[in-house]
């Protein structure tokens, strides 16, 4: 299944990306192969994931989510879909 993701970096910024095997990239991004950012910044840590059927829908939130300030992708982490609702699908 397609997901959407975001890690937890060392110091503390977010990595958000999308994955169709999510153990296999979080695996990766610990290793240091997952992607530029992330190897700079480790260790990583997921720290919330959703899971779609279509990659392209992955894709798509990923890019959404990529747009947020960090404070509303705390919210979404912490499950304060109240302070988000107007830019959910």
């Amino acid at each position: 299944m397609p997901y959407m993701y975001i890690l937890q970096c060392a110091d503390g910024s977010f990595y958000v990306g999308s994955t169709w095997d999510l153990e296999r990239r979080i695996s990766e991004h610990g290793s240091g192969e997952g992607a530029a950012y992330t190897a700079r910044r480790r260790p990583v840590r997921l720290v919330y994931c959703e899971e779609f059927s279509r990659v392209e829908d992955a894709f798509v939130r990923e890019k959404q989510v990529q747009n947020w300030s960090r404070a509303k992708r705390i919210a979404l982490i912490e499950g304060r879909v109240d302070e988000i609702k107007s830019d959910m699908k």
